[in-house]
């Protein structure tokens, strides 16, 4: 099939690489615009523009798809169908219209479960036990459309928003290669979402890895593994920024009424009383300091039984 492709991250790059092994014609890449990056602040490509200048491929990056030049340009590449993985900006009902069989959206949750722009991270930190990938015909509104094809996968233990993602972009790969095929055979079969049952999810911001000590043990755990690798679950330490990186929920239950204050250290980790419950940090980051287990930290660091975090 001839295919328009829309995705931005790491997340859509696998999908992309297996359309092309699937033997589609990719007739044009759609990515969002280069954008500062790291100290230098110079402008860089995301890892779709990447992709698609290992294959040659054209790309097109405008700063809004919506415009009318954009929709003229978009035009010059006529399709039977755009596929859209973590474009990141909205389509209009014209852009919808456009191809043959219209847009398919690879969504990294399983809807109507987590509309929005950051299923994965939340599907980690409410405690979720599976997450999957919904293959999902676009309509005007936001992961509204119909369900084409869905499959689940397990939330392991230790699960982390990075392996959950990395989990969900394989699985993506194979379901819109296994869409595409049904979708030319004619035997998809449209399933409307229950709206009564949908959930929805903003994008997240640095704050949101603010640690509240005052929530349970088990609910600052989740969080520190669903914000890693960004923006990770950070603290306060001696005044500087810490980062809390792995950590163990050791008493759920214990309320010693000290939110956030340290109760106990050994040489490999300490421990810190939460608003229910008790974690036990074993890596961490401080502020200027590269990533490290905990055992390395202390001993550079002096932590006292006593001290408060945050």
């Amino acid at each position: 099939m001839k295919i328009v492709y829309m995705g931005t991250p790491d997340f859509s790059v696998g999908p992309l690489k297996a359309l092309i092994e699937a033997g589609h014609e990719i007739s044009l890449v759609v990515c969002q615009p280069d954008r500062p990056k790291g100290r230098s602040k110079e402008p860089s490509p995301c890892p779709v523009k990447e992709c698609a200048l290992e294959y040659g491929l054209k790309i097109f990056q405008p700063e809004r798809i919506k415009r009318a030049e954009a929709v003229e340009e978009l035009k010059k590449y006529p399709a039977d169908v755009f596929v859209v993985a973590a474009f990141g900006q909205i389509l209009s009902k014209e852009i919808l219209d456009m191809p043959r069989f219209g847009c398919l959206n690879i969504h990294a949750s399983l809807l109507p479960q987590y509309r929005g722009a950051a299923p994965i991270q939340y599907a980690v930190i409410n405690g979720d036990e599976k997450s999957g990938v919904t293959i999902m015909q676009m309509d005007e509104g936001i992961d509204t459309g119909d369900i084409l094809l869905q499959r689940e996968v397990a939330i392991d233990a230790d699960e982390t928003g990075g392996s959950l993602f990395d989990k969900l972009s394989v699985l993506g790969s194979e379901l819109i290669t296994e869409a595409l095929s049904a979708l030319e055979t004619g035997s998809l079969s449209p399933v409307k979402q229950d709206g009564s049952k949908a959930t929805h999810v903003g994008m997240l911001t640095k704050e949101d890895g603010r640690i509240n000590w005052f929530r349970s043990a088990q609910e600052i755990e989740r969080l520190i593994r669903g914000t890693d690798p960004w923006p990770g679950a950070y603290t306060s330490l001696h005044s500087k920024v810490l980062k809390i990186w792995k950590a163990e929920v050791v008493d759920a239950e214990e309320d010693k009424g000290a939110q956030g204050m340290v109760v106990g250290v050994d040489k490999d980790s300490f421990l810190v009383a939460c608003g229910r419950g008790v974690l036990k940090i074993k890596e961490l980051q401080i502020e200027g300091r590269k990533r490290m287990s905990c055992a390395d930290f202390l001993r550079g660091v002096r932590i006292e039984t006593g001290e408060h975090l945050g």
